[in-house]
């Protein structure tokens, strides 16, 4: 698959640091990006709502359905990481004890993704969806791509 950076449905935008792309509707992917924003203290990552016109150009690009979100997507050195390495990736980022959720590659990526998969697939149900898209608090702002 060629680079989101040479795809010209997909606009330009800052991949000089890790972006993360959330499902703004959805409780625990917003719940998940609220503790990135509190524990990123070196504010390495950026965020992105899946809902965004760039969000759904990326999620198009990278072959997923454009409006149902099944995965996290971590853009990370030019590449995207997708469901629980994803995520691991960003919990090894934050440092301790956040760092401690590496232990999860213990198990094959296979199973690792099966689980990740079944609250994928249920989150809405159990955790609950958002009427309005998550918007970030004002003095986050900049940590948003929009």
């Amino acid at each position: 698959m060629y680079s989101w950076r040479e795809d010209p449905s997909v606009p330009a935008f800052a991949d000089d640091r890790p972006v993360l792309i959330f499902d703004g509707h959805c409780v625990l992917c917003s719940a998940f990006a609220q503790l990135i924003l509190r524990h990123d203290r070196a504010r390495r990552f950026r965020l992105l709502a899946a809902q965004t016109p760039l969000g759904i150009a990326l999620y198009r690009h990278l072959g997923l359905h454009p409006t149902d979100y099944e995965t996290n997507i971590l853009l990370e050195d030019g590449r995207a990481w997708l469901k629980s390495e994803g995520s691991i990736r960003v919990f090894e980022r934050l440092g301790f004890p956040w760092s401690l959720m590496t232990v999860a590659r213990v198990l094959p990526l296979r199973v690792r993704d099966w689980l990740y998969e079944i609250v994928a697939r249920n989150r809405l149900r159990w955790f609950g969806r958002r009427a309005v898209c998550y918007r970030p608090d004002p003095a986050e702002t900049d940590r948003f791509l929009a």
